[in-house]
């Protein structure tokens, strides 16, 4: 007999837990994490410290995840905690949220995702870890037989001293080419000759769509605007690029983050 869809958040949230695959131990996690944001839908502040685990979370229906506000709560909730918790935690249960909220789409509980738009807080790095690259490193970095995607993307980076978030957020509409900037109505960007090389390569035969994709086809429940039209690939993760530019680094002799691209003064 087919099991009728969960109509209450915490049902949800068990349901996607079991079928997750992983140790009880990480479901615990999860569970605190899920829990937690279930504070921010019911647009109240989530208890701290040893009373977050003993709090019983708000019962809420599933449904609230495609109220029109679902968003806008999620994001005072984020911006109200990241005063006083690690943004790697922060940023672990938004990665955990984002995860169950795809499995309810795909199950085809909910239609839409209240965590599009929310970008991972920007971890904090020592200083020397965050110093911008010297002209010789930069030489050396672009000189790499990296794919185009990473040379695009790391002279963009570097060239345009824009925020890494705002930078991989682009869409290849975004784009005046020509003008080598941002078209108007987003986020202002100017790149010199080396991005204006390379774009045109990134983007060929692409009109629409994330500009910098991952390499494989997007998994099903991602949002159409992180979702390729033409190639069926995802936008590609912070995560992603930042493993990416310190695994070639280590052909330099060290890892190095992707903060160290911004230019110097």
């Amino acid at each position: 007999m087919t099991e009728l869809p969960p109509v209450e958040y915490s049902l949800a949230v068990e349901r996607y837990l079991a079928d997750s695959g992983l140790a009880e131990g990480s479901r615990r996690i999860y569970r605190i994490a899920l829990s937690t944001w279930a504070w921010a839908l019911a647009d109240r502040p989530a208890p701290t410290g040893p009373e977050r685990r003993r709090a019983r979370p708000p019962v809420l229906p599933l449904a609230l995840l495609d109220h029109p506000d679902a968003a806008d709560r999620l994001r005072t909730a984020l911006t109200r905690r990241a005063a006083d918790t690690d943004p790697r935690t922060l940023n672990r249960e938004l990665s955990t949220l984002r995860a169950a909220a795809a499995w309810w789409r795909a199950q085809g509980w909910i239609d839409g995702d209240p965590t599009t738009g929310l970008r991972p807080l920007p971890l904090p790095e020592p200083a020397e870890a965050a110093a911008p690259l010297a002209e010789d490193r930069l030489h050396a970095l672009f000189a790499l037989r990296a794919p185009l995607r990473e040379q695009t993307l790391w002279h963009l980076l570097h060239e345009s001293g824009a925020a890494i978030e705002a930078v991989l957020a682009l869409d290849t509409d975004h784009l005046d080419l020509p003008r080598r900037r941002t078209r108007p109505g987003h986020t202002p960007l100017r790149w010199q000759s080396g991005t204006a090389r390379l774009l045109p390569l990134l983007i060929a035969g692409r009109a629409t769509g994330p500009l910098f994709l991952t390499d494989r086809r997007a998994p099903a429940g991602t949002p159409a605007a992180d979702r390729c039209p033409h190639t069926g690939r995802a936008r590609l993760s912070y995560r992603r690029a930042a493993e990416l530019f310190t695994a070639h680094t280590r052909e330099l002799g060290e890892g190095w983050t992707l903060r160290r691209l911004r230019p110097g003064r």
